[in-house]
């Protein structure tokens, strides 16, 4: 009798489409790892540093914008004031306060060109969502923490705060935000963004 025969890579083929997604996808280290190691080689590029400061930080920009969940980022830094804002402010919020957060990260990665990064471990903070650990090793052997808040979304895992020695960006600008809105407007805080940013309002 003929016997049929199953190669061990097919029924590893079969075993790995059964199993969820998340059980193979990246986790919340490994995605954001990925990305620093991404900004790190284009930085260690020919020609990067002959760029402008604002040529550096667009490069940077396009790849942190591949990990970083600035809806979410945006509503946690509003709070409640979140449902003061028109869903075409929100979007605006979002646009411009996404730029804003971007300058910040990029101008101090860039102050780091030529330092080492370590990670270090993996929090869960509550389920779906963990702080992943990461240290600056200076030139003079310092260790500069700046840590990664994460949460997943399907089965991927996103940026939605950067703690930068200590001080996470959310509540950096959440109390700022709420003070400006208790008096104001939220066309006055888009309005302090686009000045920052220097966009014009939305049409």
């Amino acid at each position: 009798m003929k016997r049929n025969y199953i190669r061990p890579g097919v029924i590893l083929l079969a075993i790995l489409l059964l199993l969820p997604f998340q059980v193979y996808a990246a986790g919340a280290k490994a995605t954001v790892e990925t990305q620093i190691n991404k900004i790190l080689t284009t930085m260690k590029q020919p020609g990067f540093k002959d760029q402008s400061q604002d040529a550096q930080i667009d490069e940077i920009r396009k790849i942190i914008n591949e990990v970083f969940d600035y809806q979410e980022l945006s509503k946690r830094t509003l709070g409640r004031d979140w449902r003061k804002f028109t869903p075409e402010q929100q979007t605006e919020f979002i646009d411009l306060f996404s730029q804003v957060l971007e300058n910040v990260y990029a101008d101090r990665i860039l102050a780091y060109t030529h330092e080492q990064i370590d990670f270090g471990k993996e929090t869960e903070l509550k389920k779906g969502r963990v702080e992943v650990e990461s240290y600056i090793i200076t030139l003079d052997n310092k260790k500069v923490p700046l840590f990664y808040r994460m949460t997943q979304k399907g089965d991927q895992w996103r940026v939605y705060d950067v703690v930068i020695e200590g001080v996470s960006m959310i509540k950096n600008y959440r109390g700022e935000f709420r003070d400006m809105l208790s008096k104001k407007k939220p066309e006055d805080l888009l309005q302090t963004l686009r000045e920052k940013t220097k966009q014009k309002p939305a049409s």
